[in-house]
């Protein structure tokens, strides 16, 4: 079977989109895992020492959980 030139050219360029593609998620990727798991420790900790300071406040006020 003879393939286009045509066709062949298109999926030549589809093949190398993909390559570009694939390296730019890879990018996307080694960012997500650089910044997230840092950004969701600290809000942890922050929620944390929230919850304690409204504990501590409530337990000055005379309030109980």
């Amino acid at each position: 079977m003879v393939v286009d030139d045509t066709i062949s050219q298109a999926l030549n360029r589809i093949a190398d989109n993909q390559e570009e593609l694939n390296d730019t998620l890879k990018k996307i990727l080694g960012h997500y895992n650089a910044v997230v798991p840092p950004m969701k420790e600290g809000a942890d900790r922050s929620n944390k020492y929230g919850r304690i300071a409204d504990a501590e406040e409530m337990r000055e006020n005379g309030q109980h959980n």
